[in-house]
């Protein structure tokens, strides 16, 4: 082996430790740090992608000292995360508070500027919630991840099936995919309480034999399936 290729066998192993080191330590921490929830989560996302990113790039660095950085950036993340969860207040000064920008439909000044948000932004805000009139909130709340939280006046509301004593049902089933390409879902048919004795039952009283005959079936809220079945 040429030294060239050396280098080159030591690049990937390196880069794929790191990989697999970011895999495991992400599944530690949790969907909310990757869903980058908070200001928080959002902080230590980035930070924790820069480490490894310089893990990759500086390969004359000793890979234990950036991999104890790692890990160690890593555990104070979950430990901050843990503490948060028992204690309100140390949530309220690691996340922040939701803040009321619009109150009664009057929008708080003091809120806006507090929160470094201009008009500008409030109408950006409210157009993603396709609220294009100010006129047409009561209150708007802003959260600690930065999303608008909107409840609009009364009379510009949609009007629901309670609102015209239209009856409603309720769902006996989330409508979940039970077969997919011939096989099927036995987590979903337990999540559901159903066996897979039902399931050939509801097949034979559509005519078909087996679930390889399927390409796709999804039961539906009120118990029944939709099935697609394989071309032939």
């Amino acid at each position: 082996m040429t030294l060239g290729d050396a280098n080159i066998f030591y690049l990937l192993l390196r880069i794929t430790s790191i990989f697999m080191i970011l895999l495991i330590l992400t599944r530690i921490l949790g969907k909310n740090q990757m869903s980058h929830l908070t200001f928080f989560n959002y902080t230590t996302g980035i930070t924790i992608g820069s480490i490894a990113a310089n893990m990759v790039h500086e390969t004359d660095q000793p890979f234990m000292d950036d991999f104890i950085s790692l890990t160690w950036w890593c555990v104070l993340t979950f430990l901050i995360g843990f503490i948060s969860l028992k204690s309100g207040k140390l949530r309220q000064i690691i996340d922040g508070q939701p803040t009321i920008l619009i109150k009664k439909g009057k929008i708080m000044k003091d809120s806006l500027r507090s929160n470094r948000v201009n008009m500008d932004d409030l109408s950006m805000l409210l157009r993603k919630q396709n609220i294009f009139s100010i006129a047409e909130v009561d209150y708007a709340i802003l959260e600690p991840n930065g999303n608008l939280s909107i409840m609009k006046k009364p009379q510009h509301q949609q009007i629901t099936k309670s609102d015209m004593n239209i009856y409603t049902h309720y769902l006996n089933h989330i409508p979940s995919e039970i077969i997919v390409d011939g096989k099927i879902i036995y987590n979903n048919l337990e999540e559901l309480n159903l066996n897979e004795h039902w399931l050939k039952n509801e097949l034979k009283k559509q005519n078909i034999t087996s679930p390889k005959d399927i390409f796709y079936a999804e039961i539906q809220t009120d118990g029944s399936l939709f099935i697609n079945k394989n071309e032939p």
